[in-house]
């Protein structure tokens, strides 16, 4: 039976109460490297480019220089004033890749392929050494000898004669037909 006296629990119920009420519950530990991690709050909006989804829920950048911020205010009057990079930099502020840039080939297909491989190879070499070191030896009726002298024994035996081995075998020229 497991007893815990007073003081232990009073103890482990006051150590679980100061870190549920602390503000660093919020914040997890890393595995095993003492840094500390902030905790995504999955309840704000969150930006990520997705071509099913292409207008995402927050721009790119939330918080802006000034010059950021000189260039929304340019934004607002007409376009055409706009230079070719402002434009380009407007557009980089509310998105990090265009459509071009999210359908490039990612070339993880090489990993894939590469990956398929390797376990064929490695399947490969777990087959070869179970072919050596568990299975035993073939049987000698496997032998071509011992399979021609069968051959041999069912002619002799006239095994089947009318439409099967026998059939088949030309016994006065002594080959087959």
């Amino acid at each position: 039976m497991l007893h815990l006296t007073a003081g232990r629990v009073g103890g482990l119920l006051s150590r679980r109460g100061v870190a549920a009420f602390s503000a660093s519950s919020v914040k997890m530990a890393s595995h095993g490297h003492g840094d500390v991690t902030e905790q995504a709050d999955m309840s704000v909006p969150m930006y990520w480019d997705r071509l099913d989804t292409p207008l995402p829920d927050r721009p790119y950048q939330d918080t802006l220089s000034d010059a950021d911020k000189s260039l929304k205010q340019k934004e607002k009057g007409p376009w055409n004033n706009l230079s070719k990079e402002e434009k380009l930099a407007l557009y980089r502020m509310m998105f990090k890749e265009s459509f071009a840039e999210m359908k490039k080939p990612t070339g993880e297909w090489k990993t894939v392929v590469g990956g398929i491989f390797f376990f064929i190879g490695f399947t490969g070499l777990v087959v070869l050494w179970q072919r050596y070191f568990v299975y035993p030896p073939h049987p000698r009726t496997f032998d071509d000898e011992w399979q021609a002298k069968q051959v041999q024994r069912m002619l002799d035996m006239r095994v089947n004669p009318v439409e099967g081995f026998s059939a088949k075998w030309d016994y006065e020229k002594g080959q087959w037909k």
